[in-house]
């Protein structure tokens, strides 16, 4: 099939659900940490358009961008398929994936680096895009049904990367009485082996993420 190298940083959420995929495959990968204050002329060479990790190569293919690279993962490897045979549900997954990279994600990070007035503005919008999630898995294990999927990957920043954004911005986003169904598939998605085992360490995460917020807050005090 080719052998198979990801350009990455194990900090970066988006990277870290590429190897989740590989590993639920069982595709064997080499990992090439990308240093992101230095990208490489390797990074720029096979993603010029954003210039950003992930890239997944694949013999002499490159893909970016980490929802496409799941996609591509799935279609090439068919083993324990991540997207819904069906047509309607694939699309609903797809546009579900989307939604939370666009608007829970950003939402989360937001609020994190919010301050003043605007903090609260930003938690309520934060809380609200989570609240359209907590809806899609009420009932179920995962997001897919029964097991592990696209979706589950998607939205596996939660457990960790939500819970540092909730340090750093000294706020909470994840109430378990106002998302339990949420929490709870959490708790169990953290748990799962091939899960637990790429996650990086919460304290280096945490580092990285203060750092950032603490650049973003300095370069705006400077424009006011």
């Amino acid at each position: 099939m080719g052998e198979v190298k990801v350009i990455g940083s194990t900090l970066s959420l988006f990277c870290t659900r590429v190897e989740w995929a590989l590993k639920l495959k069982g595709v064997e990968y080499e990992y090439i940490h990308e240093d992101l204050l230095n990208k490489s002329p390797l990074l720029l060479k096979h993603n010029p358009v954003h210039k950003k990790v992930p890239v997944v190569l694949h013999g002499d293919r490159a893909i970016a961008e980490s929802l496409v690279i799941l996609e591509y993962l799935d279609d090439t490897w068919k083993e324990s398929p991540m997207l819904p045979q069906d047509p309607y549900e694939k699309s609903m997954a797809r546009f579900l994936a989307k939604f939370n990279d666009e608007k829970c994600i950003l939402g989360a990070f937001n609020a994190c680096k919010a301050e003043g007035e605007e903090k609260e503005k930003a938690i309520e919008s934060a809380k609200e895009s989570l609240s359209f999630l907590e809806k899609q898995i009420e009932g179920k294990m995962f997001f897919g049904g029964g097991k592990i999927g696209f979706l589950d990957f998607a939205v596996g920043w939660i457990p960790l990367w939500l819970g540092a954004m909730e340090q750093v911005g000294e706020m909470k986003l994840l109430d378990a009485e106002k998302f339990p169904s949420l929490h709870e598939w959490s708790q169990n998605f953290i748990q799962i082996p091939l899960i637990k085992e790429a996650l990086p360490p919460r304290q280096k995460v945490v580092a990285n993420l203060t750092a950032f917020v603490s650049y973003l807050r300095s370069l705006a005090s400077h424009k006011q």
